[in-house]
């Protein structure tokens, strides 16, 4: 099993959702087919997707009533995804994770942002835990953080190939434009 935060879902589901950017503080290229490629390989090789409901939540902010139910219904109408709800052994990985921060001395661990983000990342690592997923899926650094100190591997959608009929026709467009730029001028 694996999980998937919320950039992540909407960069699938939401069209005009901002960008992440790589390591170069470039945008990420293709994060939509990049996505919709891993979800096809997982899909195929039977693994479920994860969608913990703080995830779930954040997404439905901006989709309205009538825009939460369809989202809601487009993602139970495929078998790959699995909305996990944050729930008592979830709470109880939040709990530990808390007071290992406060143990070392700020309840936010080692992390700059906001007590509701820090709150909403735990429960969505606790909700990977809880669920024995191997892997997140985010570009999130603190979720990373959390993610790591949990054993859960961490990776960007930057990471994520391009499905390879996108690869190749990179590959030949980089391939025309180094002939093209050798090519004698007249």
């Amino acid at each position: 099993m694996v999980v998937i935060d919320t950039t992540t879902l909407l960069l699938l589901l939401r069209p005009g959702t901002p960008v992440p950017n790589d390591v170069n503080g470039r945008p990420i290229d293709r994060p939509k087919e990049r996505i919709e490629f891993l979800v096809s390989q997982l899909d195929k090789a039977g693994t479920k997707v994860i969608i913990p409901t703080p995830t779930l939540a954040e997404a439905l902010v901006r989709a309205g009533v009538a825009g939460s139910q369809g989202l809601i219904e487009k993602l139970q109408g495929f078998a790959v995804f699995r909305i996990e709800p944050f729930d008592t052994r979830a709470a109880i990985e939040v709990a530990a994770m808390s007071r290992d921060a406060l143990a070392a001395g700020n309840k936010r661990g080692k992390s700059d942002a906001t007590w509701a983000k820090v709150k909403y990342d735990r429960q969505i690592v606790a909700i990977a835990k809880v669920n024995g997923a191997t892997t997140i899926y985010s570009d999130d650094g603190d979720i990373k953080t959390l993610g790591q100190k949990m054993k859960i591997a961490v990776i960007s959608v930057a990471d994520l190939p391009l499905p390879p009929e996108k690869a190749q026709m990179d590959l030949l467009e980089h391939v025309a434009k180094e002939i093209d730029g050798n090519q004698p001028q007249a």
